[in-house]
């Protein structure tokens, strides 16, 4: 540690004490470094951390620029083994800190740390900041620095033989067997001082080939060295087989609980090591001249491969090949009635039993005691129980193999549960029709719990609806329709069988009527404040309690009839048997006169004098064309207008007049003026140019300076350029005029205003 950083240090921060910074937007958290440990003798920097439980402590130097708030806290974190910070661990928090800018975290590695790039961060808590990662670092806590002890799997031998003869062409395991939960470690193995990988990190690997395999614990390119987990070598020899193989057994497939001639291997030495496999699981550890092997078929799970491993010292450690076991006696067996039934007091209940082979016996049991005579497949039962059936082969290589069936339990009932309900989807007042049924019934048992017996009792029962409590004459099914509202109602079924009387749940039903409720009006269309429209129905009224509403308001009138003078949508509601029977609705909408449109332009026409112009309209069922002398002129949709003056159309529209004028005026003849007098005696003051340009609302006059500025833009121009207050700087001047339509350039020129 070097104690004159803090002191070059001190003049920088005083500084900014002086200027006032002490905004904590200026905080900076520098990246995290190792640093010495003073407790140990020397000055050095660790560059890789190997913890143990003999010592942990280790420094992290941080360094950090002002400033923080008074409750403030440095805390340090470690990542996990890859770098991320997902889910950090803290390693150290420091309070007291908080004017010190250069100082050391001291901190121990948790106990399951080993990676090799770890990094640290700090943070501080007020205000909230993070400081730059450090550079990755390996880390290992050492928690097991034994010598590692290797062995054949297989070779269960006190101690394991440390030379294993292979044949040639077959694998072997070596294992590590002194370490707890080996399978949270790494290792590293080696083949002759080389590295060994081809078999992966794990504490076994398979090996085929000769050679001298150690192993040691991966903590890491530093910390492995210091742990010294590496174990004493195991040497692997390339032997020659010596033809181990299992001899024919009488009997491949077996029949389950008998016994059979145990599988044997061709070679029986007392001093070799025999381990029996079933598939890749050892069904006999490794034992001194155990050549021989019995199946347990008591055990369900005894079919499979089987094989023998030998080991011993002058031989190569050889598998013989396998023997597949089957069970003969493979059946099933089938209850075919449901595991629970009701049997009621004198009743009885067919129970019924089966399987896929040919040749069987079936005995019955009632609460595990054999039935005398029940025999057969079938057994009608009269008595409340657990019922199962045990059954035997007959025929074939397995004659003694058997089987039971489910359990089935017989109970009586206390009572019966009914549930009814709708045999389709039902809304109230939606549905014109609709079906209800009883859709299950539960034996319900002395403890409350219940049982559904409706596939078995349903057709058993007697069953007689009501409606709002009255019987329903000849509804004695185990269901019912209704489609009239007359029917409407609450709806139960009583269900008897036997002594046994149950009463369903309650169903309410309310259908609406089939009746289809109309209105129509005088009109769709109000005309104005004063115009009215008159809505009525074809539908009697009298005696009904109906509303009328309009946007969704009630109007809470009586009358059978409306006339309204205000747009909205109306309909009529009249109540049906508690439903309410909606009529279509009728839109009334206010008169939009921009649906009449005229072919004229801002509701001006210029034509050349003598000639003539077509004006038309449109949007209306018929037309009447005026001058301004109120002639009529054409009753049509177009007129031709051949006089100067003002005229007018009234068109007729949903019943309603609209009325819309415009003026005609002759086309002037003469030319765009170049020279204009601005001098205020009332003649030529001002630019005037024809009317086949003012009169057009899509017509733009521009005029320029001799500057290119813009002094006017005005679409339909109304020749009152240039206005009596604008000031004339000389006495002639020249300004420049462009005349244009959306699409194109129609005139352009000068203008010489003269003073």
């Amino acid at each position: 540690m070097n104690p004159n950083k803090k002191i070059n240090l001190l003049p920088f921060v005083l500084t900014l004490m002086l200027l006032g910074a002490s905004s904590i937007s200026a905080q900076t958290l520098n990246k995290p470094t190792p640093a010495d440990n003073p407790n140990l003798a020397g000055n050095s920097v660790w560059t890789a951390a190997c913890a143990s439980a003999t010592f942990n402590e280790y420094y992290i130097n941080f360094t950090w620029l002002p400033t923080v708030n008074s409750d403030n806290q440095f805390v340090l974190e470690l990542s996990d083994a890859s770098g991320s910070f997902g889910s950090p661990t803290e390693l150290a928090r420091v309070a007291d800190k908080n004017s010190d800018f250069d100082f050391e975290f001291s901190f121990a590695l948790p106990t399951d740390t080993r990676g090799d790039a770890y990094r640290f961060r700090v943070r501080s808590t007020s205000p909230a900041k993070t400081s730059p990662v450090s550079d990755a670092f390996e880390m290992y806590y050492i928690d097991f620095n034994s010598t590692l002890a290797i062995r054949e799997l297989g070779d269960t031998g006190a101690p394991p033989a440390q030379k294993i003869q292979l044949c040639n062409g077959g694998t072997t395991t070596l294992e590590v067997y002194n370490v707890p939960n080996p399978e949270t470690y790494r290792y590293n193995w080696y083949k002759n001082t080389s590295p060994f990988t081809s078999s992966g990190s794990g504490s076994s690997i398979e090996v085929s080939e000769s050679g001298y395999y150690v192993v040691e614990l991966d903590y890491g390119s530093t910390c492995s060295g210091s742990a010294n987990t590496q174990s004493l070598s195991i040497e692997v020899e390339i032997g020659t087989s010596v033809g181990l193989a299992l001899n024919p057994p009488a009997e491949t497939a077996m029949c389950s609980g008998q016994s059979y001639a145990p599988l044997e291997a061709n070679m029986n030495y007392p001093d070799l090591a025999y381990t029996w496999y079933k598939g890749s699981t050892i069904v006999q550890p490794s034992t001194l001249g155990a050549y021989t092997y019995n199946i347990d078929t008591n055990d369900a799970n005894f079919p499979g491969d089987y094989s023998v491993k030998i080991q011993g010292d002058g031989i190569c450690t050889e598998t013989s090949n396998t023997v597949s076991i089957t069970n003969a006696g493979l059946f099933t067996v089938s209850r075919d009635n449901p595991a629970n039934m009701v049997i009621l007091p004198g009743a009885t209940a067919n129970l019924s039993a089966s399987s896929d082979a040919s040749s069987v016996t079936y005995q019955w049991y009632k609460d595990n005691t054999l039935i005398p005579g029940a025999t057969n497949s079938s057994y009608t039962a009269n008595a409340v129980g657990n019922y199962y059936a045990e059954v035997t082969l007959s025929g074939g290589a397995c004659t003694s193999a058997t089987k039971n069936t489910e359990t089935t339990t017989l109970v009586n009932p206390d009572s019966f549960e009914l549930i009814t309900n709708y045999t389709t989807e039902y809304t109230d007042c939606i549905n014109t029709s609709v079906a209800i049924e009883v859709s299950r019934i539960n034996a319900v048992l002395s403890d409350g719990t219940k049982t559904d017996v409706t596939a078995d009792l349903k057709s058993n029962f007697s069953y007689q609806w009501t409606k709002d409590g009255t019987n329903i004459t000849a509804a004695n099914g185990s269901n019912i329709s209704l489609t009239n509202t007359n029917e409407n109602g609450e709806y139960r079924v009583q269900g008897s069988l036997d002594s046994f009387n149950s009463t369903s749940n309650v169903l309410p039903v309310r259908l609406l009527t089939n009746e289809t409720l109309t209105i129509s009006s005088t009109g769709t269309v109000i005309c104005n404040s004063s115009d009215t429209i008159d809505i009525s129905t074809a539908t009697t009224l009298t005696g009904e309690s109906f509303d009328w509403f309009k946007d969704g308001v009630n109007l809470n009138t009586l009358s059978e009839s409306l006339s309204v003078n205000a747009a909205g949508t109306y309909q009529l509601i009249v109540q049906k048997n508690g439903c309410d029977l909606r009529s279509n609705e009728i839109i009334i909408s206010p008169l939009d006169d921009s649906l009449i449109a005229l072919s004229t332009a801002n509701n001006e026409v210029v034509f050349p004098e003598g000639g003539s112009k077509i004006i038309s309209a449109s949007g209306a069922t018929t037309y009447k064309w005026y001058d301004q002398n109120n002639v009529l002129l054409s009753d049509t949709d177009t007129v031709s207008i051949t006089q100067e003056g003002n005229y007018m159309v009234t068109a007729t529209i949903n019943n309603c007049e609209v009325s819309k004028s415009f003026s005609a005026s002759y086309q002037d003849t003469f030319g765009i003026p170049n020279v204009i007098t601005a001098n205020g005696d009332g003649y030529n003051d001002q630019w005037i140019i024809p009317n086949t340009y003012t009169k057009d609302p899509n017509i733009s006059v521009i005029i320029y300076n001799d500057k290119g500025e813009e002094v006017l833009s005005q679409n339909q121009y109304k020749n009152n350029w240039p206005e009596a207050s604008m000031k004339f700087p000389k006495q002639n001047m020249v300004f420049y005029y462009t005349i244009k339509n959306a699409k194109e350039t129609l005139k352009k020129g000068t203008i010489t205003v003269i003073r």
